[in-house]
């Protein structure tokens, strides 16, 4: 199994680069490949700011990659999570750091709209100290 790094995935998934793009589709075609949960956060941001992709467009990408048979994801449990709660309104970043805080009693911030946003989504408790 190997892991790829952020740059990897935004040329399979953007393609601007040809000679990548190629690249990186030949590693998906033929390797089991695990992605870790920073690589997607980085993702999501590096699709959003530098290539002015929707959030929509980018989970729905991110679905049908993390769905591939060979594909691993470090945290898929997380990541399932943190794509449902972005789709519904919620920070893709603000979603990771909750889905993996799962564990906790209470998620404590001072980003009064993350608190907004998980009180309309999640029954995870988020709250200021």
């Amino acid at each position: 199994m190997i892991s790829v790094d952020t740059n990897v995935i935004v040329r399979l998934l953007t393609g601007d680069d040809k000679l990548q793009f190629e690249r990186a589709k030949a590693l998906f075609e033929k390797e089991k490949v695990i992605i870790t949960t920073s690589v997607i956060l980085e993702c999501e941001w590096v699709l959003r700011y530098a290539y002015h992709f929707k959030p929509v467009a980018i989970m729905n990408a991110f679905k049908s990659l993390f769905g591939l048979s060979n594909v691993r994801l470090q945290d898929p449990v997380s990541i399932a999570d943190a794509i449902e709660w972005h789709l519904k309104g919620m920070d893709f970043a603000d979603a990771i750091h909750l889905a993996q805080s799962k564990d906790s009693e209470v998620f404590v911030t001072f980003d009064k709209e993350f608190i907004k946003s998980a009180s309309e989504i999640t029954t995870i408790l988020v709250r200021e100290p």
